[in-house]
């Protein structure tokens, strides 16, 4: 998804017209349902191909596969070609954006253009630092196991595993917090949010909870005068 953001802010930056109406919203619900469509067979696939050893734990056992991993899906699949393609798209994007003030447009369409691209540039360096340690790991793990006869060594080697798989998973939960520090009009539109209609829809709900009126308070008093006037 970072590429289809790269991609699609160089087009929406583009001075070409023609290159600016290309990319719709339309055509990029079409590209995404396909990607999840093919990851998620993809990864089926993949995954039926792992093995439970007892001395190695779950590994792929096929060789066509052990050697798919290791020259196609991990270095270019998962690594190279998503990472070239976010590169690429996002510098593109930042150097359609320094020709915008030769362009006849909007002061305030000029600095949203050139927030998005900062935000779409420092999302896909934050994208590449992530996933490529995680990636060339699987890599050398996939091609040279650790057996559980050597405890220390397999220790050491999941432990790796572990810290580069935290900052890979990172990868997915970082976009909010990035947008939050270099982009000043996410920042106001965020506090926006939380604070102009959360809090006050939060508040208004305790107030109205505070000032409800129960129903058997109001009875008591009716009965006792309807027992008093049945006295008289």
């Amino acid at each position: 998804m970072i590429c289809f953001t790269a991609v699609d802010q160089f087009f929406s930056t583009n001075h070409r017209f023609n290159l600016r109406q290309m990319c719709t919203l339309k055509l990029g619900r079409y590209f995404a349902f396909i990607f999840m469509v093919f990851a998620i067979i993809h990864g089926i696939v993949m995954g039926s191909s792992y093995d439970i050893q007892p001395t190695m734990g779950c590994l792929l056992s096929n060789h066509v596969w052990i050697q798919y991993s290791t020259f196609f899906f991990y270095p270019i699949l998962a690594g190279f070609l998503p990472v070239a393609i976010a590169s690429l798209f996002s510098i593109l994007a930042y150097h359609n954006v320094r020709r915008i003030v030769r362009r006849q447009l909007p002061i305030v369409r000029r600095k949203l253009d050139k927030q998005i691209t900062a935000m779409v540039l420092m999302r896909v360096i934050a994208f590449v630092c992530l996933i490529l340690p995680y990636n060339t790991y699987r890599i050398y793990a996939i091609n040279f196991p650790i057996s559980q006869s050597m405890p220390i060594a397999y220790t050491i080697g999941r432990l790796i595993q572990a810290i580069l798989l935290s900052f890979y998973i990172i990868n997915y939960i970082i976009s909010f917090y990035i947008f939050l520090i270099f982009s000043s009009r996410f920042r106001r539109q965020v506090k926006l949010v939380l604070v102009k209609k959360c809090w006050q829809r939060w508040k208004y709900w305790c107030c109205s909870i505070n000032n409800r009126i129960e129903p058997g308070n109001n009875t008591e008093p009716h009965n006792s005068q309807i027992e008093s006037d049945e006295n008289i």
